[in-house]
């Protein structure tokens, strides 16, 4: 997913007036207003009344749902493999956003998380706040590298802390062999 498909598609997505917020990579990216590293997709975040508007939208560019997604979390494709990884939330009295995970338990991103703002290619976008960036990341997945890095950009340009399982070993960190 390049920057240029991106601000493409958060076009379409606006015009037809859907909120969205970006997530994942993307989300990291955009809160450091620079491309750090290639994206494979785009994770957004999107309240349950503005699914079916969504679907629409992107299908009429070329997406498909593609097999093995669920209500609360699906992805789009179209012919070239660009993806749009989908998390559904429904907003409660507070304006959290309640996420029905896999197993069944709500994760809730607190309300001020929807408060994050970035820019990708000098466009406005919003996104997940740094620190619910970093609290999404630590959560529900093993991190992989390209986690890691993320959250340590996070942690240098926005002082986030980050939790024991967000850090790499200084051994790992530079690269040494552990023994």
């Amino acid at each position: 997913m390049t920057a240029n498909a991106l601000i493409e598609i958060l076009g379409w997505i606006s015009e037809a007036g859907i909120d969205v917020w970006l997530d994942g990579g993307w989300g990291v990216d955009a809160l450091l207003e620079t491309q750090t590293r290639p994206h494979k997709d785009v994770d957004l975040i999107l309240g349950l009344p503005h699914v079916e508007p969504l679907t629409r939208v992107l299908k009429k560019h070329g997406y498909r749902l593609k097999e093995g997604g669920r209500a609360e979390n699906f992805v789009l494709a179209d012919d070239a493999g660009r993806e749009v990884d989908v998390h559904v939330v429904e907003f409660d009295a507070q304006a959290n956003g309640l996420y029905r995970m896999e197993n069944g338990e709500v994760w809730v991103f607190p309300a001020e998380g929807f408060s994050g703002r970035g820019r990708v290619q000098g466009v406005e976008v919003c996104c997940l706040s740094p620190e619910v960036a970093v609290t999404c990341h630590a959560s529900g997945y093993t991190p992989q590298e390209k986690d890691f890095a993320d959250m340590e950009l996070l942690e240098r340009r926005f002082g986030v802390v980050l939790p024991p399982n967000l850090r790499r070993t200084k051994r790992k960190a530079r690269g040494d062999s552990p023994g």
